[in-house]
């Protein structure tokens, strides 16, 4: 369990994020399609899974806004957006900020994405929701950087995310 904030309250996660080194748990999750995705199709692929509450939210939206314009100007990188919410918003969000460089993904069905990874709110009120993480893999899903945001409200550290590639 890990121990972050939100606007200065105290709130618990559900473990600990993968260790560096190690092997990235598989997933499945849903696309934006409805077509369900495993960490397996990106394989060959250096890869960012940029993990938040919500997209409807201004942190969130501003996560997604940044990876989608560092990712365009790198090569064999995808950028996983993973939250609770369903492909629809996801869909609508992406569409109407036209961004093309990054992957939408729900873990709505089962949240077995954010049991599997340490990372679900287990207090607090967004329980059940992701907490803000950011994960960098590389082209064998070996983990090589995470970082568990420790204020909700606050961005991730891009720079280091997108150096650790």
């Amino acid at each position: 369990m890990a121990i972050v904030t939100l606007k200065g309250n105290a709130i618990e996660t559900s473990g600990e994020l993968p260790k560096v080194g190690t092997k990235a748990p598989d997933f499945e999750l849903t696309a934006n399609d409805l077509s369900s995705k495993k960490l397996s199709d990106f394989i060959g692929s250096k890869v960012v899974l940029n993990i938040f509450p919500s997209v409807d939210t201004g942190t969130c939206a501003k996560s997604v806004r940044q990876f989608n314009k560092e990712v365009s100007a790198l090569e064999n990188t995808k950028v996983l957006c993973i939250s609770h919410d369903l492909p629809f918003a996801n869909a609508r969000f992406c569409g109407a900020e036209g961004l093309d460089n990054v992957i939408s993904l729900s873990d709505y069905k089962n949240g077995s994405f954010g049991k599997d990874y340490g990372l679900n709110f287990i207090t607090g009120p967004l329980e059940a929701l992701h907490s803000r993480c950011i994960i960098v893999l590389d082209e064998n899903g070996t983990v090589k950087y995470t970082e568990q945001v420790a204020e909700t409200v606050d961005e991730p550290n891009y720079k280091a995310a997108i150096d650790a590639l």
